[in-house]
Order: structure tokens, then C-alpha cells, then sequence
């Protein structure tokens, strides 16, 4: 196992960040208000490279996003959209729409791209873009094939080694812990009353959990949204728990198809169980694991209908898109809306493209050098790895070959941070944290939040009964209230409350109808 250094979050600050907010209208090509008519400013904060060195003025600069108030606004909510390794400003850019009427409209709304992430300290493991292609591709599900798994064990080994020899100064302060402190450079630069008001989905959840232990005093208002099991992420050889009802899920598609009916779901007019229509998907898995199929310049296999099934458990919006994949490959359909073609070329797993590719790339080598610094747990060989890829496989048959190759590179990581967070999750922070998970989340199961909330005192967990990852994907009035009332006044739902969803899979609506429903200001609603 690789020694870490461990250091108290107490550690005093040896460098002061420089507030350079200076907001501006950001640049249209970058954030287009045009499709999302937010009025979007940018900004930029100089914070220390390098908490841990007393003498160092070394600098890296944050790059910040606002979606300002459109009231008189009581001050800022920090976000993080997840990942780790997410572009967070874009990514930010697409749902603030929403997040606006869920924040009350009272609050200025701030993320700015984390550290190892676009343009922030990214790492770059090879000099040869060729090698960085060769990297992100060679992750694959390690049931493709039945040499994927040894090949993934050796990418793993080769794409730590490279990335200890090219990046290690980068590599080194790119952790959690480090953005935590980010964070609350910003809150200082921020100059409002010295608290954090953060809201983080799925990896952001880690992130603020992070921020909390180290600085419990300072939290006034925090949501922690599709919450990640912070004790698997930086303890164990894989997130176990994660994907423990990624299989329920994917069943729920079929089962919500039948009920939807053949007029919103085309695969319910054959005539055929929900059972049965899984089946068909599996048995396609099957058959494209060796014989790919064409169609027209792309080709569909096992690592790319794999990739579908684990997307599709995102979001209930994209699942018509999977349904008119299954009625065309499987059941030779012709009744799907939309020229199958046409679906796979919006899918960059697929359609990999000059646009897309660089993106791709930052995003895999940004989840290595974040996740493979905070997990504390090294493996040297592949027989020790085995019963880790066991469980997984055990766990889920969607998402259990999926992310191994991740897993493989972190356990053979030769970088060696400066700090990671080592201490515990059991934590009384100045406010009470609202958790929230949904019913049937195939990336971050409820029992995490539970697990999770356990630790922090006064803290509650709200139920959304929906699918897919994190509340936003589940529109609910219930939620909306919810979360709304937390922002204005700090209140709790009760223990136990579970807010039902207001839209149903396969139709068009989504938080638009919910907004107006609610009588959310009109103007504050885009369609």
C-alpha cells in the first residue's frame, strides 16, 4: 500500500487567495444564453497552488460561473455537478434553468471548474495525444471480451506509471480535500458572512461531505443530492454500494413501457411481459459481443450497448431513445421515431468525433487523477484484485463490468497527494445537512444517503420516488416546495417524508409543467 500524508484539517493556510471576481457577461461562445437565457457572469479567483507549502506563491486560477439572483439576492450557493472529473461550468450552464426556481430565486448560483478538470491544472499524462486516445480507449467493460479484464489490469498499471513519470506535480493537488479548501477560499472572497452554502450532486455529494467534516463551524446551508458512499469511495477496491439497484432500474424501464403503453412506448405493442422485453435486450448484448452490427458508418457492440444500458440510468428522458434502439436491433422494428442512425450519432461512445474527442479525453484523465488520489487503498496484484471484480459482477449485471478498468487504475496509482482526507464522517456541523435520494437511483442508491446522514447529527433525508440520478431527474412539486423551503429558511422536511413525482416516463413533460403548476414567476421558466 502507498503511503499517504496525512494532514489535519486544521492545517493553517499558508497562502491567501486573491479575490479577481470582477464579474463579467460571459463570453457567448462559451456559455450560449441564447438556447438558456440566463444572464451568465464570469469570474476568476487566484488560490494557492499548494495548501501544504508554507513558502510557496504559487498561484492557480479558478475559473467561475453566476447565474445571479433574479431577486434581491441574501447571498451565494456554491454547486458542484459531479464527476469527479465533470466540466462543471458547462454542465452548470445546462440545468441552472432549473436550479433557480429550486433555490427560490434568492440566491446567486456559483460553480467554477475544479482542480485537474478543463483548464484547471488538468493532467496530461502523455506528451503524444495518440498515447492519451490509446488511454481513454482502452477502458472498456471488463466482460467484453474474455481477455478485457488482464488487459485492463495492465492499462491500469502502464496509465499510472505514465501518469507519475509526465504529471506528478499536477497529480500531487488535485484531491477532495484540496477543493474543499477551494471552496472556501471562495466563500472568503466572497465577503458575505464567512458561510457556505453549497448543493452538490453524486460525486459533489463526496465533495461537500468532505467540506463539512474539515469545516463543520462554517456550514450554514448544505444539500447533498444523489449521495455517494464517502467510506467506499476512499476506503475500498471499488463503490460496492453504488450500483446495488442499477439492476432494479434497468428492469423499470421495461416495466414503465408496458405501463406507458404502445402509443409512448413503441416496444409495448409486441405483445410481450416487461420480462420479456429485458430478455430481448440481454440476448442483444449477446449477440452484438460477437457480431457487432453496422450501421452506416457506426458500429454497435458490446462496449457501446453496454455504455446505453448504464446512460439510460441517468435519466427517464433518454430512455425512448434505448426503446427505439431495442425495437430496431432486436425486434426488427420500424415503428420507432426516429432514424436509428440518427440516435447513435448523438452518442459520443459511439460517434466519437474531432469535436468531442478532446473532452473525452480530459474528462477520463481528470476522474483518474481526483479518484485515484483520494482512494486510500492500493492493490499490487491482479489474483488480490479478482474478489473485488467478484462483488461487482455479484452486485450488477448492468454496472458491474463497467467501471472496473477505473477501479484497476486507482488501485495501482503511484502519484502521492499532498493531503486526502483521512479523518471521519461523524460530524456536527453549525447547520443540519438535507440529504436526498431517489426511490430507485442506478448510480447512487438511497441507502447511501442513509448511510451517509447516519454520521451527521440533526441531518434528514428526503425520498423522491422517481428513477434516475439525483432529484433533477425526477420532476416533483413535493421536491420542489422541499428544497425551496430549505434555501429561505433553513426548514427540514420531517423524518420519513417521500415526495412523489408529478411526471411519468415516456411523455414529454418535465420540470417546465412542474414550475407552472407550483406557480413558480414566469419568467423564471424555460421550456
Amino acid at each position: 500500500m502507498v503511503s499517504f500524508r496525512a494532514l489535519l484539517p486544521t492545517l493553517a493556510l499558508w497562502v491567501t487567495a486573491e479575490c479577481t471576481f470582477n464579474w463579467t457577461s460571459c463570453d457567448p461562445a462559451q456559455f450560449d444564453s441564447s438556447t438558456v437565457p440566463v444572464p451568465f457572469q464570469c469570474g476568476t479567483l487566484d488560490v494557492p497552488f499548494d495548501y501544504t507549502s508554507r513558502n510557496s506563491s504559487e498561484k492557480l486560477r479558478l475559473q467561475l460561473i453566476k447565474a445571479p439572483a433574479p431577486l434581491e439576492s441574501k447571498g451565494t450557493i456554491l454547486f458542484n455537478m459531479g464527476g469527479p472529473g465533470v466540466a462543471n461550468r458547462n454542465d452548470f450552464s445546462v440545468v441552472a434553468r432549473n436550479l433557480i426556481p429550486l433555490t427560490g430565486g434568492q440566491y446567486d448560483l456559483v460553480t467554477f471548474d475544479t482542480r485537474g478538470t478543463v483548464d484547471t491544472i488538468p493532467l496530461r499524462c502523455h506528451n503524444d495525444p495518440v498515447k492519451d486516445f490509446r488511454m481513454l480507449f482502452s477502458q472498456k467493460p471488463s466482460n467484453a471480451s474474455d481477455t478485457s479484464l488482464g488487459e485492463l489490469w495492465a492499462r491500469g498499471k502502464a496509465d499510472a506509471e505514465a501518469c507519475a513519470a509526465n504529471a506528478g506535480e499536477a497529480g500531487a493537488v488535485l484531491t477532495t480535500a484540496f477543493v474543499a479548501r477551494d471552496l472556501m477560499q471562495v466563500v472568503d472572497a466572497l465577503d458575505e458572512d464567512g458561510l457556505l452554502r453549497y448543493y452538490g450532486f453524486s460525486y459533489g455529494t463526496t465533495l461537500g461531505a468532505t467540506t463539512a467534516a474539515m469545516f463543520p463551524d462554517r456550514i450554514d446551508k448544505m444539500i447533498l443530492d444523489a449521495v455517494q458512499n464517502v467510506h467506499e469511495y476512499y476506503h475500498a477496491q471499488g463503490n460496492f454500494e453504488e450500483w446495488e439497484v442499477s439492476d432494479e432500474l434497468f428492469s423499470t424501464i421495461f416495466r414503465q413501457c408496458i405501463e406507458a403503453g404502445p402509443e409512448l412506448c413503441s416496444l409495448a405493442s409486441y405483445n410481450k411481459t416487461a420480462e420479456e422485453l429485458e430478455a430481448a435486450a440481454w440476448e442483444l448484448l449477446d449477440v452484438v459481443k460477437y457480431q457487432p452490427v453496422a450501421v452506416g458508418e457506426l458500429v454497435v457492440d458490446y462496449a457501446a450497448l453496454k455504455g446505453m444500458f448504464a446512460q439510460n440510468l441517468y435519466s427517464s428522458r433518454s430512455w425512448p431513445d434505448l426503446i427505439n434502439i431495442l425495437d430496431h436491433l432486436a425486434f426488427g422494428g420500424e415503428s420507432a421515431t426516429m432514424p436509428l442512425d440518427t440516435i447513435l450519432s448523438g452518442l459520443p461512445a459511439i460517434n466519437t468525433t474531432s469535436a468531442n474527442l478532446p473532452s473525452m479525453m480530459d474528462g477520463d484523465t481528470a476522474l483518474a487523477g481526483i479518484y485515484c488520489s483520494d482512494n486510500q487503498v492500493r492493490t499490487e496484484r491482479l489474483a488480490d484484485f479478482l474478489p473485488a471484480v467478484k462483488k461487482l459482477y455479484t452486485t450488477s449485471r448492468v454496472m458491474g463490468d463497467v467501471a472496473v478498468g477505473s477501479y484497476a487504475r486507482c488501485q495501482q496509482w503511484k502519484i502521492e497527494p499532498k493531503e486526502t482526507y483521512t479523518g471521519g464522517f461523524d460530524v456536527q456541523t453549525k447547520n443540519p445537512v438535507l440529504f436526498i435520494g431517489n426511490t430507485l437511483d442506478g448510480h447512487t442508491p438511497l441507502q447511501s444517503a442513509y448511510n451517509v446522514s447516519s454520521g451527521f447529527e440533526r441531518s434528514v433525508v428526503l425520498e423522491v420516488d422517481g428513477f434516475g440520478h439525483g432529484s433533477t431527474s425526477v420532476p416533483s412539486e413535493c421536491s420542489l416546495r422541499a428544497i425551496s423551503a430549505y434555501w429561505a429558511n433553513g426548514t427540514l422536511p420531517e423524518p420519513g417524508t417521500r415526495c412523489e413525482r408529478s411526471v411519468q416516463p415516456y411523455t414529454s413533460d418535465w420540470w417546465p409543467k412542474v414550475f407552472r403548476d407550483a406557480g413558480v414567476n414566469a419568467s423564471w421558466i424555460v421550456e
